[in-house]
């Protein structure tokens, strides 16, 4: 059984989408979860990995995205 970890988290799904495709892209098999409320529209979306690839996704996220 994987132990997930959340590596990346926010309120809009192309950001996440995005920070998947990269991490897919370096052979990482991440998931979105999804922490939305479905009626009121509030929470988030996160990106899990596996916990043995915590620290590549994160050094991955912090190097190669910039969302600002």
């Amino acid at each position: 059984m994987t132990d997930w970890q959340k590596v990346y988290e926010d309120n809009t799904s192309y950001r996440v989408e995005i920070v998947k495709a990269i991490l897919e892209d370096h052979q990482l098999k991440p998931v979105i979860v999804n922490k939305k409320d479905a009626a009121y529209q509030f929470g988030t979306f996160e990106v899990h990995v596996a916990s043995d690839q915590v620290l590549r996704a994160l050094k991955i996220i912090k190097d190669e995205i910039n969302f600002e």
